[in-house]
């Protein structure tokens, strides 16, 4: 068994291969395998959060001791490793090779589910900054999104800076989002509920007051009657400006 933290930079679960096959000794525990467990990690991540997650935890939710989880695994770093792959097999696919397709829309599909992604699974952004995102739904993604981009015309050595362009963006805001969603469910209110009470304080209190005033024609061109509306306006906006960077730097030459 491998200490927690012990493991090397290089070091992944996807380097380790499947622990079934200790299959054959004494003691194993049944009805368990890494997809049930996977399964399990995700539910409980969802629900609960990254801070409340542990082996101890997820035995109790699978009705097992927390040594019988070391059968498939090694660490808890290895079921989170494993949970992140498993969420990123959420993501449809586009066919990079399909013919008459646009690589533009399907940039903007592949952005807009890794938003609703890291909206969904709170937890995903920061493991996808602490982990080789290696596993095969992390790859496929990954491949896709290199065919995709290298479909504008952009010379070689530009094609891993527009997809940084373009996913970094999506991952800061879609983690943002996130975080705005999980203080407004604790709160109890709606999304718009949250947003009036906020704004209307904001606006009574003089150190923040001129700043709302300032804003308030952008605010009023913005458009949307919903958070949701405005949250998803102000994303599309973002994203069309960078795809016409690539467009433009495709144009230079």
């Amino acid at each position: 068994m491998v200490e927690q933290g012990a493991r090397s930079a290089r070091g992944s679960v996807w380097f380790q291969g499947e622990k079934a096959q200790r299959s054959g000794r004494g003691g194993q525990p049944s009805g368990l395998d890494r997809k049930r467990i996977t399964d399990a990690s995700v539910r409980l991540l969802d629900a609960e959060g990254l801070a409340k997650f542990s082996m101890r935890r997820l035995a109790a939710e699978l009705n097992v001791t927390a040594m019988s989880l070391y059968w498939y695994v090694d660490t808890k770093d290895d079921l989170l490793e494993l949970a992140l792959d498993a969420v990123f097999g959420e993501l449809p696919l586009p066919d990079p090779d399909a013919g008459g397709e646009d690589w533009r829309e399907q940039l903007r599909a592949l952005a807009t589910e890794y938003r609703a992604l890291l909206v969904r699974h709170p937890w995903l952004s920061p493991l996808a900054g602490s982990y080789l995102n290696i596993g095969p739904n992390s790859l496929a993604f990954s491949r896709v999104v290199q065919r995709v981009v290298r479909r504008a015309g952009l010379p070689a050595h530009g094609v891993m800076g527009a997809i940084s362009a373009v996913f970094q963006f999506v991952y800061g805001y879609g983690t943002i989002e996130s975080h705005f969603s999980a203080r407004i469910a604790d709160t109890g209110l709606s999304a718009d509920e949250y947003y009036e009470q906020a704004m209307a304080r904001v606006a009574e209190t003089p150190e923040t007051a001129g700043a709302i005033e300032e804003s308030r024609d952008l605010v009023a061109a913005r458009g949307g009657d919903t958070v949701a509306e405005m949250l998803d306006r102000d994303f599309a906006f973002a994203l069309d400006l960078l795809i016409a960077g690539i467009e433009a730097m495709v144009n230079r030459g």
